[in-house]
């Protein structure tokens, strides 16, 4: 069997209905399902297999649903394919978090744990500051990093190739889509989000999840992790801190973080999140790299299919 590195989606990629057919198929996915329930103190699960929408949208909701259902998805894997051994693993933003849990660097329990502290952390600095963000379409990262130091705010994610995006207030967010044609990008599009996530703006957030890692206890990955905050491998526990830490207002550097993996001779990609957001920035990122993305039972039986 190939050589597959895991990667895992970030907020923004939920949906009504993630997971219900993973654990209606699955003892192992509805065990998870419910020890999540139980652990966060609300039901999770029901908001991932029912809604409503704006109940799951909300950043201290969707980050637990996406480590939860990025989890279950491994799981039914894991469970159709035992001989798979990923060689590394990576994911968007809060999918580090998933990363971390695939990789055993903490529990599933531990990591539910922290993925609903750090959602609702970040909930709470998106009502205290009055923040937005912008995505940047056929820009240069030079030309942006010049419109964002114009209008003082922050380059919250290096997407892929011709798609960043922006972060900060809501005035300096609005001033840098007005003025991205002056600086040569073809399109600005404000995001429809809670707050300006990557950004000086979740300095409160970044600086409670700080106190919660240092309360964690990490084990040395079982497979290469890249974080996002350099693109680059972490194993000390210290350093995972830290990069979980600084990602909060830091900037997600994906582009780099699959250049990484890539230049480390990975090529075929396994995506566990709803959607195939991941898969079509890596798409961008290198048209030769292949991803089977994973998000429903269809799609975990079709991949499971091809690999064997």
């Amino acid at each position: 069997m190939s050589q597959f590195v895991l990667l895992f989606s970030g907020q923004g990629a939920q949906k009504t209905g993630m997971g219900k057919d993973f654990a209606d198929a699955s003892d192992s996915a509805r065990e998870m399902a419910a020890k999540a329930d139980a652990i966060l103190g609300f039901p999770l699960s029901t908001l991932m297999f029912e809604g409503p929408d704006e109940e799951l949208t909300k950043t201290s909701h969707c980050q637990p649903a996406l480590y939860l259902h990025g989890l279950m998805a491994l799981s039914l894997l894991r469970e159709r394919l035992p001989q798979l051994e990923p060689v590394a693993a990576a994911g968007l933003s809060l999918g580090e978090f998933t990363a971390h849990a695939a990789a055993g660097t903490f529990s599933f329990e531990d990591g539910l744990r922290l993925v609903g502290k750090r959602g609702a952390f970040m909930e709470a600095a998106c009502l205290a500051t009055q923040g937005a963000m912008a995505a940047l379409i056929g820009g240069e990262e030079e030309q942006i990093r010049a419109l964002a130091a114009a209008t003082d705010v922050d380059v919250a994610n290096l997407n892929a190739p011709g798609q960043i995006v922006l972060s900060g207030t809501v005035a300096g967010i609005d001033a840098a889509v007005a003025k991205a044609k002056e600086f040569g990008i073809r399109r600005a599009i404000k995001l429809n989000v809670a707050g300006a996530y990557h950004s000086r703006l979740m300095q409160s957030a970044q600086d409670q999840l700080a106190i919660e890692l240092t309360k964690l206890s990490l084990n040395k990955p079982g497979i290469p992790v890249l974080c996002n905050f350099e693109a680059s491998v972490v194993t000390e526990a210290a350093e995972i801190r830290s990069m979980l830490e600084k990602q909060v207002t830091g900037t997600v550097r994906w582009t780099a973080s699959i250049e990484a993996l890539i230049a480390m001779g990975h090529r075929q990609f396994l995506e566990l999140g709803p959607g195939k957001v991941i898969a079509g920035l890596v798409a961008k990122i290198d048209k030769d790299a292949v991803v089977h993305s994973i998000e429903d039972l269809p799609s975990l039986e079709a991949t499971v299919k091809t690999l064997t």
